[in-house]
Parts: structure tokens; sequence; C-alpha cells
């Protein structure tokens, strides 16, 4: 069979990896450098969309569009066009799958249900968006009585041709606007996670949240909202589920209010499977969180310092900076994504701010919607060219009890390789001040 794959990052390598026994395949992609394996066939370069007609079979990388692939051909070539997430869905041996969609907290909440359903004695695989290509999870020997749990964003959902026996969809704001047509389009992307789901099936969604619950209700799956009864809630700082307390919200390890909903969302999803609270009380009070997430890099001088570089939105700088009481000097700015700066800017003028350090692309326009907010110019000053002139800056501004916080509100694509280099930068540069 000749098989195209669209795109050669981290999915499109587990697809030549899988595929590429028996089969001519042909690796497509934009960036003529790309390092591909020694004897691949390979179509480089602008033109890299063509004249895909010859091809039985064609693997969309989630970085391409399948727009771009209908522009380069004609609409009719989508009918050989798959991706590597719905072949893991054909063939992964277990039926036993939670997809969890959302504009974020989807790693945090994909984690902490895979290390509940580990405690409560089961077998489970995690991937998907999270970091490990699903079809790279086959490797590890699924069997059928075995969990399964994929982080999956709008770039894996948009052609999705299943549905997860258990969906989750957390809190759903505009993003990716620089990859979709419109709001719209992103949305219609989270949908498809539940639009086939059955009546046997369950689809979980964020209570507070009308554009989750819209996405839930695609399908036909029983419908169990959280933040709000009958899911986990978080009222009275307890978090409960079905009459049943699981912990104090005092006792969690995860940083900041956001997190209780990624805490209830994982908590009613696991309580699907099993109502092991025990189980439960032991991953929530010890799990810290992932890495760039509101991670702590160190203390200096009085001064906390946090990479929360996959903070790439402003929602996600918003409940970073609400996460802390503290003074802070809080780090913005980056390459763009189609968002707007007016709700952050609010938020920022209402908060116990130190210094703003505006840095990357965006900067100019943050710094409008912050002027426009009412800040305080002299509370806004430029972060530097770099990581290490960004570190130094934010540290001539903090005074011992302040918390640094690294939550840029934007993509990392004008400074850095993407949001795991600048944290790995940041931290880097923090840990040598």
């Amino acid at each position: 069979m000749k098989i195209a794959i669209l795109g050669y990052g981290a999915q499109g390598r587990a697809a030549y990896e899988y595929w590429r026994v028996g089969n001519e395949i042909t690796v497509c992609d934009g960036n003529e450098q790309v390092e591909l394996p020694a004897g691949a066939a390979r179509r480089l370069g602008p033109d890299h969309l063509k004249d895909l007609d010859g091809f039985d079979l064609i693997v969309r990388s989630p970085i391409v569009h399948p727009r771009d692939v209908v522009a380069a051909n004609s609409p009719a070539i989508l009918d050989k066009v798959t991706t590597v997430t719905n072949e893991f869905f054909r063939v992964c041996p277990s039926k036993h799958i939670i997809g969890v969609t959302g504009t974020k907290g989807k790693g945090t909440t994909s984690t902490l249900i895979a290390n509940m359903l580990a405690a409560d004695g089961r077998r489970v695989h995690l991937g998907g968006n999270i970091g490990i290509p699903p079809l790279d999870m086959l490797k590890d020997d699924i069997r059928p009585e075995d969990w399964v749990v994929l982080e999956l964003a709008n770039f894996q959902l948009i052609d999705l041709s299943y549905s997860p026996p258990v969906g989750v969809c957390l809190m759903v704001v505009a993003e990716h606007l620089d990859w979709h047509a419109d709001e719209a389009e992103y949305v219609a992307a989270k949908s498809r996670l539940f639009e086939r789901q059955t009546s046997d099936d369950v689809a979980i969604y964020f209570a507070e949240n009308d554009t989750s619950r819209q996405i839930a209700a695609h399908g036909a799956g029983r419908k169990i909202p959280y933040f709000a009864p009958p899911g986990a809630t978080a009222a009275n700082g307890v978090i409960v589920i079905d009459g049943q307390r699981i912990c104090s919200t005092d006792e969690l390890k995860l940083l900041g209010k956001h997190n209780w909903q990624n805490v209830c969302a994982a908590v009613t999803a696991v309580w699907q499977v099993t109502q092991n609270i025990e189980a439960m009380r032991t991953v929530l009070t010890s799990f810290s969180g992932l890495e760039h997430r509101l991670e702590l890099v160190r203390e200096l001088d009085g001064v906390r310092y946090y990479d929360d570089s996959f903070g790439t939105a402003p929602e996600t700088a918003v409940v970073a900076i609400q996460a802390f009481s503290q003074p802070k000097v809080v780090i913005l700015g980056g390459s763009d994504k189609g968002a707007d700066y007016g709700q952050l800017a609010r938020v920022i003028a209402e908060s116990n701010i130190r210094k703003i350090l505006l840095i990357g692309e965006q900067a100019a326009r943050i710094g409008t919607a912050l002027a426009a907010a009412g800040v305080d110019s002299g509370l806004v000053m430029p972060g530097g060219h770099n990581i290490n002139e960004i570190a130094a800056a934010a540290r001539a501004a903090a005074q011992p009890g302040d918390v640094v916080l690294l939550s840029p509100a934007c993509a990392s694509f004008d400074m850095f390789k993407n949001y795991k280099d600048r944290g790995e930068q940041f931290k880097k540069a923090v840990n040598s001040l």
C-alpha cells in the first residue's frame, strides 16, 4: 500500500514506525530540513501537500489542517485521510477508553484519572496529546482489560471518527484561532469527541461552562456535570461526590482554585469505574502537578519562581495570577494565537501585581490592553530580548515574599521552539541566578 504521512513531528514518526513494514511510505513535510529515517521517500517543501491522489492512504499529523489538504487537492481526498488517533481507536485491544478534552487542564485531569485508576490496582496507559502518540502506546502491550486515558486536543479531534465510552469536556474558551477558521470550528472539533457516543456511554462536562455543556450534548451518552451534582463538587472546601467525602481542598497539592475543577472532573470520571475513595484520596493529596504548569522552580532571596510556560492563553494566565495572593512579578508575551487580552488586563488591574514584564511579539498588544484597563504604566516594563535578560529583570523587580510567575498567555514560537523549550530555558536561567 502506498501511504503518505503529512507532517513529521512526534505523531508523524509514530505513524512511520507503525506502517513502514510492508508498505511504501512517503513523508510529506513543509520543512525541507526535517530529519527523516535513512532511505525514507520524501516530498518536502512548499508543495508537499499537492498531488496526493496517487496514495492509497494519507495520514494527517495534528499540525496539518484538513482544509489545507483539500486546498492542495480536492474535497474527495479526505476519503483517504486518517490520523494516528483514528487508527489507535480502530485497533486498540481495550475498549476501556477515557478521552479528555477542553481548552486547558487536559494534561492534569488526564494524569489524575490515570493515577487514580492505577491506585485502584488497574493497568493504565496514558497518552495522546500529553506526550506519547497513541500508536506508540500500542508498544506497551495494551490488554483488553486495561484502561486507556487519552488527552485529546482540537488538532486531533477535528476529523475524529470514534468516540470513547467515557468522554470528559473541561472548560472551553476560544483558542487556536490562528489555526481554526473561527471559534465555531474550534468548538465543532471538540464536539467530535462525543458525537458517536451511544446511550451506554458517559459524557462528563463542566457545569459552569455553557460551551462545555453544548459540546457534551452532541452525542447520546449519559450527561453528567462536574462542579455540580451529581458529579464531584468542591463546595465548602471539600471534594465530594455522591455524598462521599474524598478530601478537603486544603489537602490538595495542586495550586490554584482552577485545579479544583480539574480534580472534580477527574473524580467524576473515575467514579464511573470505581468508587475506591482511598485510591482517589491518595493521589489527590500527593500529586503536585505536571511540568511547566505552575511548577515551582526555586526560592531565592525570599522570592518564589514559578514556571507556567504551558499557559499559552490569556485564560490560563488569569487563573495562574489568581492562584497567588502574594505580590507578583508576571512575565507575559510571546507569539500570536489570535487571542484577546482584555479580560486578562482587567484581572491584572484588580490583582496584587508588583511588575509586569512584557516579552515577544505580543508585548505591544498586551501593553495596549493593560493601558485600556487602567493598569498603572509604572508597573509595566520590557522584559528583555532573551531568557537570561528576562530572569534578571524579574529578579531585579521582585522583593522578598513575592512570586515571579512566567505565565505568558501566548504561544512561544517567536523566541523559543515550543512551550517546553521556553519553560526549560526559564528554569535554567532562574537556577543560574
